[in-house]
């Protein structure tokens, strides 16, 4: 079935809120497709953390319309990086080839299609090269969601397998019956997300219910993996599956960032509770 068009134009980016950039780009496309909706994701992904950005937009992909996804987190900006369009089965997306959109891409089964952004009638003039999430991604993805051009249009087809990947870090379970991973993301209330899962726990002889030891770094807590929150007392912490069903470490009513002294990338065990409580 062929898309509707205007497509809606998901938002992402690490420009903040602070500047007028979030504003501009929302400009540029309010000119060149102004029938376009914009459902601005999130601007406030650390300057310049590709991973970051990655991750919220793979957790948020399947959620959002069919469309069109503009995402800018690019440390590259300037350099010999590509400005690529991507075709997916359920939509296009629209950024650097830096590996920021390869994991939402690979969620919805693959690229198709790559195309270099190189067309400069679809580009706003500029003599400098330091905002291209202005001047080349924020017009090829206003067109694109307008249908006033289509992707082969905006420069030479790329080799799908030749585009960056990011490469995260993977959970693994050990012989003795311990799961170890990273901190993936921190949220606005403290919550820890890791990159382990429950059918890691469970291959761990884990069940929910159960006491495990979370180890992090010299430090090991007792907690209990809880369905939610209210399944422990005021200030206590607990394992949980989050909604993106990865494994989670929260703090009723406090921060479990603070609890655990956990950060981004922290190495996270768990195991077990040895007394069998």
């Amino acid at each position: 079935m062929p898309p509707s068009f205007p497509l809606p134009i998901t938002f992402l980016s690490d420009f903040g809120r602070e500047d007028e950039y979030v504003g501009v780009v929302h400009g540029v496309i309010a000119t060149l497709a102004p029938r376009c909706r914009v459902i601005d994701l999130n601007h406030r992904i650390p300057p310049g953390d590709i991973r970051a950005g990655a991750l919220t937009l793979l957790r948020a992909i399947q959620y959002m319309p069919a469309g069109v996804v503009l995402a800018v987190v690019d440390p590259g900006v300037g350099s010999d990086r590509k400005a690529v369009v991507l075709e997916t089965g359920r939509g296009l997306f629209v950024g650097p080839d830096n590996g920021l959109l390869s994991p939402a891409a690979a969620f919805l089964g693959g690229v198709t299609e790559a195309y270099a952004i190189e067309n400069p009638d679809v580009m706003l003039p500029s003599r400098g090269r330091t905002f291209e999430g202005r001047d080349r991604f924020a017009p090829a993805a206003a067109v694109l969601a307008a249908g006033e051009a289509r992707p082969h249009e905006m420069g030479p087809r790329l080799d799908p397998q030749v585009l960056t990947p990011l490469l995260l870090p993977l959970s693994e379970v050990t012989d003795d019956g311990r799961v170890e991973g990273r901190a993936w993301w921190v949220d606005t209330y403290g919550n820890v997300q890791t990159n382990i899962t429950p059918e890691d726990l469970e291959q761990a002889g884990i069940a929910e219910g159960e006491l495990v030891m979370v180890r992090v770094g010299l430090m090991s807590y007792r907690v209990p993996w809880e369905g939610t929150f209210a399944d422990v007392g005021e200030g206590r912490p607990l394992l949980h599956i989050d909604s993106a069903g990865l494994m989670a470490l929260a703090v009723r009513g406090g921060r479990a960032d603070d609890h655990f002294t956990l950060a981004v990338d922290s190495s996270v065990a768990i195991s077990p509770d040895p007394s069998g409580d």
